[in-house]
């Protein structure tokens, strides 16, 4: 039988935040962590592949803070690498595997530098890096990010549904379902929506980012999946990180945006499982 939301949804209180998460399955802990999108929760993300890795793993996808059920957060405050050792903390995870999208990548690849004694495997999916571009266009916000901007001002179905389809590179998984899900998520936590846009101007929802100096002491295993065609963050980026990354391998993806785990969770469940299981 099928996961569903209410099989795997808890909470815990740490140090600072009471956070929801996911949790099914059991062995080494996998850590999900979800990107920045209004609406993005653990679910949201990871519905397609929490079932097929806890057959293998222990896995939680959480809800970071700012995000889905967990706790609002101001700019000043947010520091999810932080939130992240808090949440291992209050569980008793010793050591876990990194999975990020996008701005969980992000996370992840600084949980690597700062806390390396911690993490196991490091797995990332289109996030961002620092630093100049050679060939992704001009050096604003990508066409993706503009949207994803949009959609936190008003997150509408509608505005949902052009929200999805730049994150995606089939438009199918643009389905009205979808798109009522992530509206309602957004608007159901208006502070979530508020607190993001305030902080834009003072680096949210990225305020402190890995250093690429940092990247060549990252010492454990490391996985980089991007989709060829994501524009949102142009697979440039992955490149960075695994000419800098010593132990890493990378994964393009065709027919795929910014959502691997998505529109691909067969081979995307494949090839994360026979990483960590095998590395």
């Amino acid at each position: 039988m099928s996961l569903t939301q209410s099989d795997t949804s808890r909470s815990v209180r740490t140090r600072d935040w009471t956070l929801h998460y996911e949790e099914a399955g059991s062995g080494h802990p996998v850590i999900l962590l979800h990107g920045s999108g209004p609406g993005a929760t653990g679910w949201s993300n990871f519905s397609g592949n929490i079932e097929a890795l806890s057959r293998h793993f222990h896995v939680y996808a959480v809800d970071m803070p700012g995000w889905g059920g967990s706790d609002a957060v101001t700019v000043d405050r947010l520091d999810h690498v932080d939130a992240a050792l808090q949440f291992m903390d209050a569980l008793g995870i010793e050591k876990a595997a990194f999975v990020g999208n996008s701005m969980g990548g992000a996370t992840s690849m600084r949980f690597a530098t700062e806390h390396p004694e911690r993490i196991s495997h490091l797995v990332t999916m289109g996030p961002p890096t620092p630093g100049p571009k050679l060939f992704a266009p001009g050096d604003g916000p990508s066409e993706g990010l503009k949207v994803l901007i949009e959609a936190y001002r008003n997150p509408t179905p509608e505005t949902m549904g052009k929200l999805i389809e730049i994150m995606v590179y089939d438009k199918q998984f643009a389905t009205p379902e979808l798109l009522a899900a992530r509206s309602d998520a957004a608007l159901a936590r208006p502070e979530h929506l508020e607190n993001y846009l305030a902080g834009l101007p003072k680096g949210a929802p990225i305020p402190k980012w890995v250093r690429l100096e940092d990247l060549p002491k990252v010492n454990v295993p490391t996985l980089l999946i991007h989709g060829r065609d994501d524009r949102v963050v142009s697979y440039e980026h992955s490149l960075m990180l695994l000419a800098l990354i010593p132990d890493s391998r990378l994964v393009i993806l065709n027919h795929c945006g910014h959502w691997a785990m998505i529109e691909h969770p067969d081979e995307f469940n494949r090839l994360v499982t026979d990483f960590v299981a095998n590395n």
